[in-house]
C-alpha cells in the first residue's frame, strides 16, 4: 500500500513546488484563524465590564504563551495610538484588528486552496495523459481480455478518486494539524486545566468517526467495479443499437442496465449514509463534550481561576477544533480509497504494453518490400496455436491472397505483418531483416490496412482521410478520394469534405465508409498493403465500386489480400489456402481449380461469376 501511495505522489511532481508554499499558507491561516476566536475575550471584557481600565504600556511586552501577553500587546498598541483610555476607542481598535486578522486568515486560506487546486488539476492532467498513452500503447491482445467500460472507468472515475488522495496529502500533513495545534495552543493560553480536561474527549470523537469512515473502503471499491460494468453495458448498447432493436432485445438490455444501475445506486447510498453520518455524529459528540466542559469550566469561573470572557472564547475554540479533527480523519479515509483506486490504475500502467523496439532497431526504408515468413508459429497467450509452421515468400509487387475456412489463421497472419504481435516461434523478415530489428513506427509507415470493419472517427471527412498524412494538401486528399471512387458521394454531402460523418461514420453507408478507408490508404501511399476481407460485408453495387478502387490501390504494391469472397482474388499472383494454421495448398486460381483440393471445394460452395 505504501509503495502504491508513493507512486501516486509521483504524479504531483515536483511536489515541493506545491508543498513549500502550502506549508506557509497553512501555518499563517491556522495562526490568524485561531487569533480570530481569541479576540472574543477583549471584546467581551470591554463591552460587559464598564469600569475596566487599561494601564498604559509603553514598552513592547516580552513573548509569553498566555492570554496576559496578548492583553499586554493590545494595551501597548492602544496607547501607541490613543493618549486616553476610552471604551469606544478600544472597541474601534478591536474591530479593526478583528477585520484585519479575519482578512489575513481568509487570504491565506484562499492561497492554500488555490495551491491545492493547481496541484489537483496538474496531477489529474498528468494521470489522464499517462493512462491514455499507456492504453493506446497496449498490444492488441490486451483489448480482447479487457472490457472497454472497465478501462474507461479507470481513466475517468478512478482517476478522480486518486487525485483527491494526492491533494489530501498536503492537507493531512499541514493544514489540519496546524489548525488543531493552533486551537490547542490558544486553549492552553486561556486555561491549561480546562484545555487538558477537554483534550481527553478528542480521542473519543476520533475513534467513533474513524470507525465510520473505515467502512467506506469496501463499498467504494465495489462501486468502481459496478461503474465499469455499467459503462461497458452502455457502450455495447450504443454501439449495437441496431442489432438490439432488430432482435427486439431492448427489454433485455434495459433490464441489464437497470440491474447494474440499481446495484451501483445501492452502493452509493451505503457510502453516502456512512459519510453523512460522520458530520452529525462528530457535531453531536462535540456538543456533548461542551456540555461536560460547561460543568468543569463553570466551576473554574466561579472559583475565579478563569474569566467569563475567557471561558466563552474557550468554548468557541473547542467547538471549532472538532472540525479539523473530523476532516483529518475523513482525508485519511480518502487517501485509503485513493490508494485502492491507484492499484486499479497501475493495473493498466503496469500491464504488458506494446511490443518494445530493440535499442539498436533500424528504420525500415521500404526499398524492396519483400516479405518472408520462416516456419512461423503463433498462439494467443496460453491458448492453442493458431499458426503452425507457415513458411511463405511474397516478392515485391506481388499480390498474394490468403483464403481458407474460418478460424484457419488468415487474419492472424495479417496482424503479424504490421507487428501487432510477434511470432511465438519462427520469424518474419522484410527485405531480409527480421521485423524485430526494425522500429515499429517505420514498419507501419510503409503499410496500410483496409479491413472489413472500417474504423472512422467522429470528425470531418477530410480529417478522417488525412489521418495517416496530416500534412497532406486538400488537392492530394481529393485525388486520393477520386482513386477510391469516393469523390462523387463526398461532394454530394452537405458540406463536402468538411462534412462531419458522425460517431464511427454512422451517417454514411457501408460502401461509402469502405471507400473512405481505401482513400485513406491511397493518400498514405504505402509500399505494403494488407486487405482483410475488405468487401465481404458489402452489397453487390458497393462491392463493384470498392473492387474498382482496390484494383487501383493494388497496382505496384506488395499486397496481402485476406478474402472470403473468392471471386475477388482470382487474379492474384498467388493464392495460399490456410487451413488449421498451416498452408494446405498454394498456386494460381487455375492451378488450384485443376488440383481439386480445398480451394476448388470452396469455389463450388460459392456462386462464381
Amino acid at each position: 500500500m505504501l509503495k502504491t501511495y508513493i507512486r501516486l505522489l509521483g504524479f504531483a511532481r515536483p511536489i515541493a513546488r506545491y508543498a513549500i508554499p502550502y506549508f506557509f499558507y497553512s501555518l499563517f491561516y491556522a495562526l490568524f484563524n485561531s487569533l480570530t476566536f481569541l479576540l472574543i475575550m477583549p471584546i467581551l471584557g470591554t463591552m460587559f465590564t464598564p469600569d475596566l481600565a487599561h494601564e498604559p504600556v509603553t514598552a513592547l511586552p516580552p513573548l509569553r504563551l498566555d492570554a496576559s501577553y496578548l492583553s499586554a500587546l493590545f494595551d501597548y498598541a492602544y496607547f501607541r495610538l490613543f493618549d486616553v483610555y476610552r471604551p469606544e476607542n478600544v472597541l474601534l481598535l478591536l474591530a479593526a484588528v478583528t477585520v484585519t486578522v479575519s482578512f489575513l486568515s481568509n487570504l491565506f486560506r484562499y492561497l492554500g486552496a488555490w495551491t491545492v487546486e493547481s496541484m489537483r488539476t496538474r496531477t489529474l492532467q498528468r494521470m489522464r495523459d499517462e493512462m491514455f498513452s499507456r492504453v493506446v500503447d497496449m498490444h492488441v491482445g490486451y483489448f480482447s481480455d479487457q472490457r472497454k467500460g472497465d478501462i474507461i472507468s479507470k481513466v475517468t472515475s478512478d482517476v478522480n478518486v486518486v487525485q483527491f488522495c494526492i491533494t489530501n496529502t498536503l492537507q493531512v500533513a499541514f493544514r489540519e494539524p496546524f489548525l488543531i495545534v493552533g486551537y490547542t495552543v490558544m486553549m492552553i493560553a486561556i486555561s491549561w486545566e480546562l484545555a487538558l480536561f477537554s483534550v481527553l474527549f478528542l480521542p473519543v470523537v476520533a475513534l467513533i468517526i474513524g470507525s465510520i469512515v473505515k467502512r467506506l473502503r469496501h463499498p467504494a471499491r465495489t462501486s468502481q467495479a459496478r461503474m465499469g460494468e455499467m459503462v461497458s453495458t452502455l457502450d455495447e448498447a450504443l454501439g449495437g443499437i441496431k442489432i438490439i432493436k432488430s432482435y427486439n432485445a431492448t427489454d433485455y438490455i434495459r433490464r441489464k442496465f437497470r440491474a447494474l444501475n440499481a446495484d451501483l445506486s445501492r452502493l452509493t447510498l451505503s457510502m453516502a449514509r456512512r459519510q453523512q453520518l460522520a458530520s452529525p455524529m462528530s457535531e453531536f459528540l462535540g456538543i456533548s463534550a461542551v456540555g461536560v466542559i460547561l460543568v468543569f469550566g463553570g466551576s473554574l469561573v466561579m472559583s475565579g481561576s478563569l474569566s467569563p470572557e475567557g471561558f466563552i472564547a474557550f468554548i468557541a475554540m473547542f467547538s471549532q477544533i472538532t472540525r479539523p479533527v473530523r476532516t483529518f480523519i475523513d482525508q485519511f479515509a480518502n487517501i485509503n480509497q485513493g490508494i485502492a483506486a491507484g492499484e486499479r490504475i497501475f493495473s493498466i500502467i503496469d500491464a504488458r504494453s506494446a511490443l518494445q523496439d530493440r535499442p539498436d532497431a533500424r528504420v525500415f526504408t521500404g526499398l524492396e518490400r519483400c516479405i518472408e515468413l520462416r516456419d512461423v508459429h503463433f498462439a494467443y497467450d496460453d491458448s492453442r496455436e493458431v499458426i503452425r509452421g507457415i513458411s511463405l515468400t511474397i516478392e515485391r509487387g506481388q499480390t498474394v491472397a490468403l483464403v481458407g475456412p474460418s478460424g484457419g489463421g488468415k487474419s492472424t497472419l495479417g496482424e503479424l505483418l504490421p507487428r501487432f504481435y510477434d511470432p511465438t516461434a519462427g520469424d518474419i523478415l522484410l527485405d531480409g531483416v527480421s521485423l524485430r530489428d526494425y522500429t515499429q513506427e517505420s514498419i507501419r509507415a510503409h503499410m496500410s490496412i483496409v479491413s472489413q470493419e472500417t474504423v472512422l472517427f467522429n470528425d470531418t471527412i477530410e480529417h478522417n482521410l488525412s489521418m495517416g498524412r496530416p500534412d497532406a494538401t486538400h488537392a492530394e486528399i481529393v485525388r486520393a478520394a477520386r482513386i477510391a471512387n469516393a469523390d462523387d458521394f463526398i461532394r454530394d454531402c452537405p458540406e463536402g469534405y468538411d462534412t462531419n460523418i458522425g460517431d464511427r461514420g454512422t451517417k454514411l453507408s457501408g460502401g461509402q465508409r469502405q471507400r473512405l478507408s481505401i482513400a485513406r490508404a491511397v493518400l498514405k501511399n504505402p509500399g505494403i498493403l494488407i486487405l482483410d476481407e475488405a468487401t465481404s460485408a458489402l452489397d453487390t453495387e458497393s462491392e463493384k465500386l470498392v473492387q474498382e478502387a482496390l484494383g487501383k490501390l493494388l497496382e505496384g504494391r506488395t499486397s496481402v489480400v485476406i478474402a472470403h469472397r473468392l471471386s475477388t482474388i482470382r487474379n492474384a499472383d498467388r493464392i495460399v489456402v490456410v487451413d488449421h494454421g498451416r498452408i494446405a495448398e498454394q498456386g494460381t486460381h487455375s492451378e488450384l481449380i485443376a488440383r481439386g483440393g480445398i480451394y476448388a471445394k470452396l469455389i463450388e460452395m460459392q456462386s462464381f461469376d
